[in-house]
Order: structure tokens, then sequence, then C-alpha cells
């Protein structure tokens, strides 16, 4: 009988065995999904629906406030991130990972059942934003978790590829939640929709929490964690360590991603969807197709997103941003002239070739964070770095973008800002050393520490 392979995080180790790195890769899919899924069944009820049901009070204003709830959101990911990062490095990363999970499915069932502003008055949107604000925390300490579960299992050659895993699990979510939103507004059409129907969506969350749940459960601590705790080698305050040592480095990475996520919040905020079905916009168009394109562009978004991971670990993390800039600023470009003519398919189009950008600057992201940080420290770095970016990024994209089209009229300005976001995305990416393979283990702590920053000595 042959040795097992040594692992290629830790001369010495043994590999986890493929079966398990396959369970782990599944169970952070599934996880990630449900946790997406039930954040963007907000994001798309914020455009669609609960502007009209929670601050009709507001009047005109109604949208723009119901679109900040979104944002709002974000503010409270570094919360999240630091509660995660904190716990995730000190006790390890699939704990955080399976509280994180009820966390964000208690709270979106419960928005299911919430009374709306014509039954309660002012507290049915204090209630409602209260709940937005766990869904936040939740997805802030989510993301570090999954993505190092995933990578740290990982042979080095192949960590894009897995780490790949959950970052499909947000355009999955997207998917999900679009298309059972499609789905509930084809059985349940009109005025039913707004009075009860879309309420759904976020009651079947109990059913997908379960599952993740039993999914989670059922996969092993990650191998870099174990070996630290074997040593009792844990940082009694990761997140004072990194940022006295690594606090740039946050910073540029967090742009990194902010240049991803304020494109993608075009979609995954609700924007997109409201600003073509709005019967007073330039558009009007119906909900259902409305939806049914923003499904198929994510189905576009998770197939991109895959592949970005598998070619990262080609051609290196680093050129494969670049790419990806390069086909989001294109996407950026395209997508508001072919969603202004009000054809349905050229809309579906538009944002399908945005969804190829958008994946090549998302799907190498986990292996990419995973190697800037050291692995005493690197629940805290990724997890922070990841909800920093989500705050200058996409928190209020859709908010900027209605106010935008308010005082100038034209999408022009949209697409203008999109572009500069994107060209701050290019330039943090620039500002990084590609670390592709680097060993991920304990052992390299001091190798790890090095800064990735071409800037620094």
């Amino acid at each position: 009988m042959s040795n097992p392979a040594q692992d290629e995080r830790t001369p010495g180790r043994t590999a986890p065995p493929s079966s398990d790195r396959r369970r782990v890769a599944f169970a952070t899919v599934v996880g990630t999904t449900v946790e997406w899924y039930d954040f963007f069944v907000y994001a798309s009820a914020a455009g669609l629906v609960f502007g009209k049901l929670f601050f009709s009070g507001l009047g005109a204003n109604s949208t723009l406030v119901s679109f900040a709830t979104v944002g709002v959101s974000f503010l409270f990911r570094p919360l999240g991130a630091f509660l995660a990062g904190h716990f995730g490095d000190k006790y390890g990363r699939r704990v955080v990972l399976v509280l994180t999970l009820i966390l964000m499915g208690v709270a979106t069932t419960l928005i299911g059942v919430l009374p709306t502003f014509d039954q309660i008055g002012v507290l049915a949107p204090v209630l409602l934003i209260l709940l937005r604000i766990l869904q936040g925390v939740s997805a802030g300490g989510e993301w570090g978790g999954a993505v190092l579960m995933a990578v740290e299992h990982a042979p080095s050659k192949r960590r894009g590829l897995f780490g790949a895993s959950p970052q499909i699990g947000v355009p999955l979510g997207l998917l999900l939640a679009s298309g059972v939103l499609a789905l509930t507004s084809l059985l349940v059409p009109g005025q039913a929709f707004l009075d009860w129907g879309w309420r759904i969506p976020f009651l079947l969350s109990v059913g997908l929490i379960l599952v993740g749940h039993y999914v989670r459960r059922r996969v092993e601590e990650s191998p870099v964690f174990r070996e630290i705790a074997e040593r009792r080698e844990q940082t009694r305050t990761p997140i004072i360590q990194l940022f006295r040592k690594h606090a740039v480095l946050v910073l540029v990475a967090a742009l990194v991603f902010a240049g991803n996520n304020a494109v993608g919040y075009m979609t995954t905020g609700g924007y997109i969807q409201n600003y073509a079905t709005n019967p007073k916009g330039p558009i009007g168009l119906d909900r259902g197709p409305v939806l049914w394109a923003v499904t198929a562009s994510a189905a576009t978004w998770l197939l991109s997103t895959w592949a970005a991971g598998a070619v990262s670990d080609r051609i290196g993390r680093r050129r494969t941003y670049v790419v990806g800039w390069i086909a989001q600023l294109a996407g950026v470009a395209l997508l508001f002239p072919l969603v202004d003519t009000g054809n349905i398919v050229l809309l579906a189009l538009g944002l399908i070739i945005l969804s190829v950008g958008l994946g090549f600057t998302y799907g190498q992201q986990a292996a990419f964070y995973a190697e800037l940080f050291p692995a005493s420290i690197r629940f805290s770095g990724v997890s922070i770095s990841y909800a920093l970016g989500a705050i200058l990024g996409g928190a209020f994209a859709p908010t900027i973008a209605t106010a935008l089209v308010d005082a100038t009229g034209t999408s022009v300005s949209v697409a203008v800002y999109l572009g500069g976001m994107t060209v701050i995305g290019l330039i943090a990416t620039l500002l990084l050393r590609d670390r592709s393979g680097i060993p991920l283990g304990p052992d390299h702590e001091a190798e790890q520490a090095v800064s990735p920053l071409r800037f620094s000595k």
C-alpha cells in the first residue's frame, strides 16, 4: 500500500485525502450559496418592493432610502469580520462558519414575517433595518472562514480552483435568489406579489439553512489551523497584530475587492432590477423578464468565476486580475447603452457581458487573499480586507447610482463612476506582488510575513 502524499503546505505533513478536499469544496459552495441567497433576496426585494411596503411614508424618497438599507448592512460587515477573524484565528474556521450560517438564516426568515409600514408604522422599517444589520454581521464573518477552509485544504498548485468554490457560491446565491423571485412573481403576479408573495423567498431560507448546517457540520477543521492549535501558537490578539504590521496591505487588498464589488452590486444590490422595471423610469419593463435576465447573468458570472480560479493556477492571480479588469471595463462601457434600449434581450446581453469581467475579477480572490497574510492572522486579514472592500465598493453603489441619475438625468454618469472604481481595482492589483503557491502552513510564517506590497522594502 502506497504512502499518503505529503502535504504541499507544510513538509512532513500528510495531505488531506482528495475525498476530504471534495467534501470541503462542496460544503463551502453549499454554505456560501445559502448565505448569499439570503443576502441577495433582500437586495432584490429592496429594489422591487421594500420602498413601497416599508418606506412608503417617505414619498418620492422611498426607493432611495430602501437602497440605502442595502448599504447599511455593509457598515456592520467589519464588526462581523472582526469577531469572526478573532475567533476564527483563536478557535478555528469551522465553528465560525456554522454560527454565521445560523445567524443569517434567522435574520432572513424573520424578515419574511415582518409587518409592513401600513400595519405597524415606523416600527416596520426600524425592525427591517435591525435584521439587515444582522445579515451584515453574518456576511462579514462568513467569507473569510469559507475561503480559508477551501484554500487551506487545497494542494498549492490548485488553490485557485479550490478557492473558487466559495466564490461561486456568490453567483449561485444570486442565481437562486433571482430565480426564486422570478418564479414567485410568475406564480403570484401583480398586486398579490406585493401583498404577500414577496415573503415566500424569505421563508424558504429555513429549509436552506438546515441543509447548509448539516453539510458544514460534516467537514473537518482546516489542516493549517489544526497544526497551529497543536503547537498552541494561536495569536491572542490577531486583529491588533494585523493592523500593527499589515495595515497598508489591508487597505490595498480592500481596494482590489472594491473595484469588483461596486460594479457587481449593479445587479446583486438590486439597482438594475429597479432601474429597468421602474414605471416612472426610462424603460419600464415587466418585473419577470428582468429577473430572468439577471438570473442568466448570474449563471454567466458563476462560470466565469470558476474559470478565473482555474486560470489563476496557470498564469498567476495577478495576471488573471489584469485580464478581468480589462474585461470588466469593457462590460461597464457596454452595460447602459444596451440596457437603455429597453429591449430585454439586449439588457440580458449587457448583463452577461458584464458578468464575464466580474467573474475574472472575483474567482481568484480567495487564493489571492489567503496568500497575502501570515497563517496566524490569516482569518482576520482576509475577513477584514473583504469587509472594508465591500464598504468602499458595493455598500452604497446602488444608492450612488440612483443619486447620479437623479442629478444628471443620464446613465452615463453611472458608467463613469463604475469605470473609475474598476480602474482603482486595477491600480490596487498592480501594487501587490503575485504570491501564487507560497506555503501556507505555520512553518513558513517568516516567509509569509514579508510584505507583498511592491512599494515596500
